[in-house]
């Protein structure tokens, strides 16, 4: 606190040499006369995502918001039943309108870079890519791995299954999108690095230096990556991966202006 009794963060912090005002989760805005859905972690779990988007049609229709978008926070593949469904269905939102705004999980990369250079000892390999090469009918099994004759075997025959509009859309997908006083990114960003610095690597893979720190930001930080039983709302960010694929339950954080809200499936 200063002399005037308002913590120091609600007016501005230096780090480094520059200088921004921050701004807490009870102080953030969503953008004005729009409303946002943003989507936690899919993970290849279709009939939870055509459910939720159900309850979004619903909600606009009720409610007759001014304009909206809906942001996809990433992680479309692996480890759900339907990768291929998903990303068919986001494709098809895509073309039908642009307010369907799609960004980058770190799943979602790593597929894109097994279908360029594959890798055995990769993350798809390793972390739930045998159920996304199994929704394009393609057998992988890691156990099974043993040559590279074995991998290359199995990158041809995903290679030539996968449709090129979903290469196409894993290509386009964006690294981070902001809202009003919200930032939104996969899985966070690293506290003490402004909003346009961070290291890509960072907005789809950092956890504990961000999730463990309190320390607010230029604005608050809506992500998925890290799964949690309920949203995580926190001073400086608001995390919505509830787990779909192990609990059925896939989560939208709703933004109209100083109000905040969930809607998600039900186990």
């Amino acid at each position: 606190m200063d002399h005037s009794g308002a913590p120091v963060w609600s007016r501005q912090i230096i780090f480094g040499l520059w200088k921004t005002p921050l701004v807490t989760l009870s102080e953030a805005r969503g953008p004005e006369g729009i409303r946002v859905y943003a989507i936690g972690d899919i993970h290849g779990c279709r009939p939870l995502l055509d459910k939720l988007l159900q309850k979004i049609d619903e909600d606009i229709a009720r409610s007759k918001p001014g304009d909206w978008r809906i942001v996809f926070l990433g992680d479309y593949v692996d480890r759900g039943p339907d990768s291929k469904g998903v990303i068919d269905r986001l494709l098809a939102l895509q073309a039908a309108d642009p307010r369907y705004m799609m960004l980058a999980g770190n799943h979602d990369v790593e597929f894109l870079a097994f279908l360029e250079q594959p890798d055995i000892d990769g993350v798809f390999v390793n972390s739930g890519g045998n159920a996304t090469a199994r929704s394009y009918g393609v057998k992988l099994n890691p156990s099974k791995l043993k040559t590279e004759g074995d991998l290359a075997q199995v990158h041809r025959k995903l290679v030539e299954a996968v449709p090129a509009s979903h290469v196409q859309l894993l290509q386009g997908l964006q690294r981070a999108l902001s809202f009003g006083d919200y930032f939104f990114c996969h899985a966070g960003v690293r506290p003490g690095t402004s909003l346009d610095r961070q290291d890509p690597d960072d907005l789809l893979w950092i956890r504990a230096p961000f999730l463990d720190s309190l320390m607010p930001l230029e604005k608050v930080v809506v992500h998925g990556h890290t799964i949690s039983a309920k949203p995580e709302e926190r001073i400086n960010r608001i995390g919505i991966d509830t787990g779909a694929y192990r609990t059925g339950r896939l989560t939208a954080l709703v933004i109209d202006g100083d109000h905040k809200a969930f809607l998600s499936t039900k186990a």
